[in-house]
């Protein structure tokens, strides 16, 4: 999601999980109400020991911040060797992967994070909100301002990752024993990153897009005191080579459209 690169670093403190996968990217801004998408309705959950409370959800608001897969705005690095229309159906295969695997998770709400609009790769059940502020640092900041409790953000380029991959952060458990969660990525950056109480000020003024940003994000979590435990490192998908790598990793849309890609270039 915020690797070095346009647009590697490890555990600082904290316990790590052992990855089972090989290696797959502030003051309180003004926030919009969410937006109607395909929509998932108030928030009912039962109270804690109340009657159905055993069957309720995990209380974890799941975040996807993403951009709409328009050509020559997304996945730029791609480019070459593929052409702006072939980064973009790459882009929208990974968001799309992404999106399936967060509808199948069981949690309080769904929220895509968008730059654009939403198109036929949204599955329903997610609210859909605007991208707010400039920098990376402001709109994942302003993406946390939106949620009252336990959130995990992730971003459109880790198609690889698993609905166990994600449950290690989103059930009730995990946020009994730790105030944050930080998924390191292959490049320095971070794929996904949760607050228990989420504190939008420990995001803004993080430099992204460096060698360095997973490192100062993840000591910024642990300079505010809080305890930290690390997801596995993911390659997420910036070039041609991450691409080959993670479509190796992947059985969804995007390793289908990597491998139609992939066939057309072939001698």
């Amino acid at each position: 999601m915020t690797g070095g690169g346009q647009d590697g670093s490890r555990a600082l403190h904290g316990d790590a999980i052992d990855a089972s996968p090989p290696a797959l990217t502030a003051a309180r801004l003004p926030l919009p109400a969410a937006a109607s998408g395909s929509g998932t309705g108030p928030d009912r959950r039962p109270a804690p020991g109340g009657p159905g409370a055993a069957n309720a959800p995990a209380p974890t608001t799941l975040l996807v911040i993403a951009k709409e897969p328009v050509p020559g705005r997304v996945k730029t690095r791609l480019t070459p060797p593929y052409r702006p229309e072939e980064a973009a159906r790459l882009a929208e295969a990974s968001l799309a992967d992404t999106l399936e695997t967060v509808a199948r998770m069981d949690v309080r709400r769904r929220v895509l994070v968008l730059d654009g609009r939403p198109g036929p790769w949204l599955p329903a059940g997610f609210e859909v909100v605007p991208q707010r502020g400039g920098g990376l640092d402001e709109r994942i900041a302003a993406a946390f301002g939106l949620c009252d409790g336990p959130a995990l953000l992730i971003g459109m380029d880790t198609p690889q990752i698993t609905t166990d991959l994600l449950a290690l952060a989103t059930n009730s458990g995990p946020w009994d024993e730790r105030d944050a969660w930080f998924g390191p990525a292959a490049d320095g950056g971070f794929w996904a990153l949760g607050m228990a109480r989420p504190q939008p000020e420990l995001v803004l003024g993080v430099p992204m897009s460096r060698a360095d940003t997973g490192t100062r994000q993840r000591r910024r979590l642990i300079e505010a005191s809080l305890s930290v435990r690390d997801l596995p490192v993911l390659r997420d998908v910036d070039t041609a080579a991450d691409a080959a790598r993670v479509a190796e990793l992947s059985s969804g849309r995007f390793a289908s459209v990597h491998a139609d890609l992939t066939r057309a270039v072939a001698p």
